[in-house]
């Protein structure tokens, strides 16, 4: 008999044998290295190395926390998606249906800003041309924009040619900062960073609450980055995502319909739970692996670079041109070779979190409102995120050109959308663990340990989001 208390049908839930995993982890890799892929961007390569320039390593503990609470988050998303095969989207609007609208706003708010389009788009341009040769920002900005355009339509099945793109690009990163790493380090530099990761809580006297918090955030995914887990899970077909058809892309053929409402096992088979935990240990392994495992380290590689060649010399790069000033001062350092491989890391980090972005943001939104909103059912899902990604691209392009008009760097717009993305986070971190913890079968809820770290995130969140506003009211110091 089935356990009503754990899977009721009146929530909307078709009752389902979770289907049996069969594949060893390493031929289901994928999802983990595309969070990765996002999750190495600018707050790597931009804000912390910026953050050590000026203050050296005494706050690198931050960066090395935000990585790991983010962990927590992410098994939690991973969670939902086994045993439902829906998105943490879905899932929070049946907390409240009015979260569709909050989660639009948040999307749309956070990320339209192309802080990171710009970036690469400077980047690729200081590659090919140096920051002063043909083109303007705005013209290398849409260049990457349009290379976004084709590894999104490219592939028939949409999440495919954003895998194997996002997949190299990490390796070139990861193997790049190693390089850069030999070239520059020293045991001394290594115990310096060492100092910083155990210095836990210190705050330098000039870092403001803010600035923290954007930090904090952005050490990893950051803002609603964590959610998109959800949907490479699903295109992946992992747990009951093996019910949900892959999304295809409508450019190449017909799509798939794809079930406006998802599944739950019954708790009473205990077959069931054996799978469910079968499947949650590929969570776990995906992302201990790639997201905490190689973020912490290619975060850290960043890191290391500022310290071993910008702090020395009391050198913040300038904003706006920050990657090549970067590689300059590399170049010093170790040459010619120097600078292409550290501007090749740069375009290889900030176009796989550019390309992550907008395929992200669009199933995101398209999700909501497929989902949530019924007259948006008379097109399928595939259609909706066609529009929403055409439109972003186009939108990114046009702001592109509008910042480069009214002399606003890139770095202001990355710094909103961390902002806006910790209050996020402070809102469905608190949310995912009530989901789950009422509406999952009880052999799927998250145990005392996932609970624990969660009301720890929750609490680190909330409380900075809290303490942000009363800065903001200039109640606390520094404001």
């Amino acid at each position: 008999m089935t356990d009503q208390t754990t899977t009721p049908k009146s929530r909307g839930l078709e009752i389902a044998d979770l289907p049996e995993r069969k594949l060893p982890f390493w031929q289901m890799t994928g999802p983990g290295a595309v969070l990765v892929g996002l999750s190495i961007g600018a707050g790597e390569i931009i804000i912390w190395p910026r953050i050590v320039a000026e203050y050296g390593s005494t706050m690198v503990w931050a960066a090395v926390v935000g990585v790991f609470l983010q962990l927590w988050i992410n098994f939690e998303v991973g969670r939902w998606t086994i045993v439902t095969g829906e998105s943490v989207f879905a899932g929070f609007c049946r907390v409240w249906k009015g979260f569709a609208q909050v989660f639009i706003f948040l999307t749309i708010f956070s990320w339209v800003a192309p802080g990171w389009g710009k970036a690469s788009g400077l980047a690729l341009k200081a590659l090919l041309v140096g920051p002063d040769g043909f083109g303007s920002g705005a013209f290398w900005t849409a260049v990457t924009f349009g290379a976004v355009a084709l590894l999104l339509f490219g592939p028939k099945v949409v999440y495919q040619g954003v895998e194997k793109t996002v997949e190299a690009l990490v390796i070139v990163v990861t193997v790049g900062l190693v390089v850069v790493a030999i070239a520059v380090g020293t045991a001394a530099h290594w115990a310096e960073l060492g100092r910083g990761v155990v210095n836990v809580g210190y705050i330098d006297p000039g870092m403001n609450v803010k600035g923290l918090f954007i930090a904090m955030v952005f050490a990893g995914a950051g803002g609603t980055a964590n959610l998109f887990y959800t949907f490479y899970l699903r295109d992946k077909h992992i747990g009951m995502g093996a019910r949900i058809p892959s999304m295809l892309n409508p450019i190449r053929g017909k799509s798939e319909k794809i079930p406006t409402t998802g599944y739950v096992y019954d708790d009473a088979n205990p077959e069931n739970a054996r799978r469910f935990r079968d499947w949650f240990r590929y969570v776990k392994v995906d992302q201990t692996l790639y997201f905490w495992v190689l973020n912490s380290v290619t975060m850290l590689l960043f890191i290391f670079g500022s310290l071993c060649v910008l702090h020395p010399q009391g050198i913040v790069p300038a904003e706006g041109t920050l990657i090549y000033d970067e590689a300059e001062v590399l170049a010093v350092v170790w040459g010619k070779a120097g600078r292409i491989i550290f501007l090749l890391v740069g375009v290889a980090t900030l176009f796989s979190t550019q390309l992550a972005l907008v395929d992200g943001c669009s199933r995101s939104l398209a999700d909501i409102v497929y989902f949530n909103f019924p007259k948006a059912q008379k097109r399928d899902l595939s259609w909706w995120y066609m529009i929403i990604a055409g439109l972003w691209i186009v939108v990114g392009v046009t702001l592109t050109w509008f910042m480069e008009q009214r002399n606003i760097t890139e770095l202001g717009f990355l710094f909103h959308t961390a902002y806006i993305g910790g209050f996020a986070m402070a809102i469905y971190t608190p949310l995912l663990l009530y989901m789950n913890q009422r509406y999952l079968p009880k052999s799927a809820r998250p145990g005392p340990v996932c609970t624990f770290f969660m009301i720890v995130a929750a609490l680190v969140y909330v409380g900075f989001a809290v303490a942000c506003i009363l800065w903001e009211l200039g109640l606390l110091p520094g404001a």
